[in-house]
């Protein structure tokens, strides 16, 4: 009894003195990312008022009109605006799903090799791509997919007819998925081999004992285990749901494919910087941050409901 009511009276005495040295140090460790954030996230938050107002660049946000909810209700009246919306939904949600599995059964198949320089070898090479921006692997994509590329040369040598895979509507969300996934996979398999590591390999020798193959140690074991570390990855990406990849598109697209491959990211820069339409471009981008901002709730919810953990 005493020797608690010592330890309280401790706590608050160190309480009424203030931080500690350590803990001092600490702080000054998260002030530089602080600054920055401050500096590049939440001032600029400010100019989302611009989403309100006819902006005009020579009067600033304090002289420009204020015109309420005028620029959303012009956004809704776009012909191309449900279309926007939709191309960004189906490809973000495409690539959501692919960049889940390809990276769970990559890491699944790499864990299987006991070779550790085969395994390394194979690491080695998936991870390459991600490090490259999509300036550069747009040219090696568009040159890989041209009428003269290797996927028409085999194509043709099947007795098929040359395609425009990058001009055309019907393959050119399947180019944008088939290679984003192929760029992030090997990254993206990073946390599930991570994850694998920590499965207790008494469970592998358990379900060995009982008669279990490879196969069957996967589904009951291997799977069930990454299943936490799937769900919280879900609900990390799902709030990046509406973020269909501006790099990549912008650098692949062209305008006979608008029709299919124009995303929110691409319409705001096309109307915000190219047709200099300032205050539509920043109401397309606040309604789409606070769509994410919903989405990462819903899904932080679900993962705790389906796990017992969430995001926060």
């Amino acid at each position: 009894m005493k020797a608690a009511q010592t330890k309280n009276v401790s706590a608050v005495k160190a309480k009424r003195q203030g931080l500690t040295r350590e803990e001092k140090t600490f702080h000054l460790m998260l002030l530089p990312g602080m600054i920055i954030l401050l500096l590049f996230v939440f001032i600029p938050l400010v100019g989302s008022l611009m989403a309100f107002q006819n902006y005009v660049p020579a009067k600033g946000l304090l002289g420009s009109k204020w015109v309420g909810l005028e620029n959303y209700k012009f956004i809704f009246s776009l012909p191309d605006g449900r279309q926007v919306f939709v191309n960004t939904l189906v490809i973000a949600f495409a690539k959501l799903v692919m960049n889940i599995f390809v990276p769970v059964t990559f890491a699944i198949l790499l864990n299987e090799i006991t070779a550790k320089v085969f395994k390394r070898t194979f690491q080695t090479i998936v991870y390459l791509p991600h490090f490259l921006s999509w300036v550069v692997l747009a040219t090696v994509v568009t040159n890989m997919f041209s009428l003269e590329g290797p996927f028409n040369a085999v194509v043709t040598m099947f007795g098929g007819e040359p395609i425009q895979f990058l001009a055309s509507n019907s393959w050119f969300r399947k180019v944008i998925v088939g290679t984003d996934v192929w760029k992030e996979f090997g990254y993206n398999s990073v946390v599930y081999l991570a994850a694998l590591t920590g499965i207790d390999p008494g469970l592998y020798e358990a379900a060995n004992i009982d008669g279990a193959n490879r196969f069957k140690q996967i589904w009951h074991i291997t799977v069930p285990a990454l299943l936490p570390t799937v769900v919280l990855m879900t609900a990390l990406n799902l709030g990046n749901i509406l973020n269909a990849g501006f790099d990549q598109i912008f650098n692949l697209y062209n305008p006979i494919v608008y029709e299919t491959a124009d995303i929110i990211d691409t319409y705001v820069y096309r109307i915000g910087m190219v047709e200099r339409q300032y205050s539509i471009g920043a109401a397309v981008g606040l309604l789409k941050s606070v769509i994410s901002f919903a989405l990462i709730l819903g899904a932080n919810k679900c993962a705790k409901k389906a796990t017992g953990s969430g995001i926060f």
